[in-house]
């Protein structure tokens, strides 16, 4: 196994508007789009972070619909830093809708936040995410364990 710095816990939040276009934004950390996540803070709850992410980076209300999946695969779920730092994530996916909010870059995280056609996604995605959005479009009820 690759060196690994550190585990940490992360949530997503797969957000689609009334076209069927998913909510995606450009990370100002390494350049590529990807689905809006981040950290779970101490003394947060996983739809706390979600909620929280969603609105630093998006500008956007949210109501969490359901638990897409839990992803902690060691193939899928590293995260090399620019700084080098190489971070296993366990990451809780969530599909949300927008209860209010007017969407914006909220944040010095994002370099662009944009809604996406599936049939017309950035090339350029966070390796891990389309796992993520794959499994949201399975209509599934009982969540994903990866």
């Amino acid at each position: 196994m690759k060196r690994i710095d550190e585990l940490k816990a992360g949530v997503a939040v797969i957000i689609f508007n009334e076209q069927n276009q998913v909510l995606l934004q450009k990370r100002a950390d390494v350049g590529l789009w990807g689905i809006p996540s981040g950290h779970i803070e101490i003394g947060e709850t996983v739809s706390e972070a979600a909620i929280r992410e969603v609105k630093e980076e998006t500008n956007l209300d949210i109501r969490i619909k359901k638990l897409i999946g839990v992803y902690s695969d060691v193939n899928s779920q590293i995260f090399t830093y620019p700084n080098g730092k190489i971070v296993h994530f366990i990451t809780s996916c969530f599909l949300a809708e927008i209860t209010g909010g007017e969407l914006r870059c909220n944040s010095d995280e994002s370099l662009e936040i944009n809604f996406f056609g599936l049939e017309d996604l950035p090339k350029d995605l966070l390796k891990m995410h389309p796992k993520w959005l794959e499994d949201a479009l399975a209509k599934r009820d009982l969540a994903f364990i990866r």
